[in-house]
């Protein structure tokens, strides 16, 4: 892949951008006022702990499919793994309601191509003007805005035509709606049977579902805006990735970006001593039970190579 410009063929076409920027606005508001009604919920004393229980387990669960499986794994094959388990990371990640596996791993292989260059789906630092307007406007866009345009998101047969030629993760592809509903519907049926009643169900399906969502969302997108932003630079890139501790946790240890970038194929992004880096201790734990090998991870040497003094 050529770093010297995108060319036409890098861009996904698009079929209907109209309903693909409706449904987006859709799955943005709705857990945001999922949210308004739970902090109502938390002023008038509602909140049971099922509810966060559910928030807890769900969010772990689908986050991990996220960072540990379409990113890892499925973008960056940082370990191989069993095709049950490949699927299942899918799936997860899938339940997320970030997109359809292939589209996600196609731009973020994009990203990587162009990373805060013209081309890069969601840099904010590419085009968005000078100074503190121009600063906000390239956070906005980075975190949120680009997901409603379609100008620079990746080719599938160009940046993934991996995944399209395997049978598994394509099948999690098509049909990816039918997890984003169950990943509604197990906190509601959770909550019902735990609580033993439908009103549960549905403050199980509002935490462990739509806030949960939004929670996730948000947190995912600030890797492409905060960590393009704000925090340390230990090692060397040709972008503006940085390394921001304080939403390590959060983000299940995808918050070291600038580590990510210097080093993309490593499964292991909290390198530094004291980095929390929990999908990489998840990585770990599957290694030792044999679950994933080939696991990738950076030399001394190499890491000596890139880091800034």
């Amino acid at each position: 892949m050529s770093a010297s410009g995108p060319l036409p063929g890098d861009i996904q076409p698009v079929a209907n951008e109209t309903r693909d920027r409706i449904i987006t606005g859709f799955v943005t508001a709705v857990p945001f006022v999922a949210l308004i009604v739970a902090a109502w919920q938390v002023w008038g004393q509602a909140l049971r702990w099922t509810d966060l229980f559910l928030f807890f387990g769900m969010y772990v669960l689908t986050g991990l499919g996220i960072t540990v499986g379409f990113h890892r794994h499925l973008t960056h094959r940082a370990f191989k793994t069993y095709g049950w388990l490949h699927g299942l990371l899918a799936i997860l990640g899938s339940a997320a309601i970030e997109g359809p596996v292939i589209s996600w791993v196609a731009d973020h292989r994009k990203h990587h191509t162009f990373s805060d260059k013209e081309g890069d789906p969601h840099s904010p630092h590419v085009d968005h003007g000078h100074g503190w307007s121009g600063a906000l406007r390239g956070l906005v866009h980075a975190h949120v805005g680009w997901i409603f345009i379609h100008t620079q998101r990746g080719n599938k047969e160009r940046f993934a035509p991996d995944l399209i030629a395997d049978p598994i993760i394509s099948w999690v592809d098509r049909t990816f709606l039918l997890w984003a509903v169950l990943g509604l519907l197990l906190p509601f049926a959770f909550g019902w049977v735990i609580g033993g009643t439908v009103v549960a169900g549905l403050t199980g399906l509002l935490w462990g579902g739509l806030v949960r969502v939004f929670v996730l969302h948000h947190f995912t997108y600030s890797i492409n805006s905060l960590c393009h932003f704000f925090g340390r630079r230990d090692y060397e890139t040709d972008d503006q990735s940085r390394n921001l501790a304080l939403i390590a946790i959060p983000t299940l240890g995808e918050a070291f970006h600038n580590t990510h970038h210097a080093f993309p194929t490593s499964a292991t992004h909290g390198i530094g001593a004291h980095q929390l880096d929990i999908s990489a201790l998840v990585i770990d734990g599957l290694e030792k039970v044999n679950l994933v090998w080939d696991v990738v991870r950076v030399s001394p040497e190499r890491l000596a190579a890139k880091a800034i003094a």
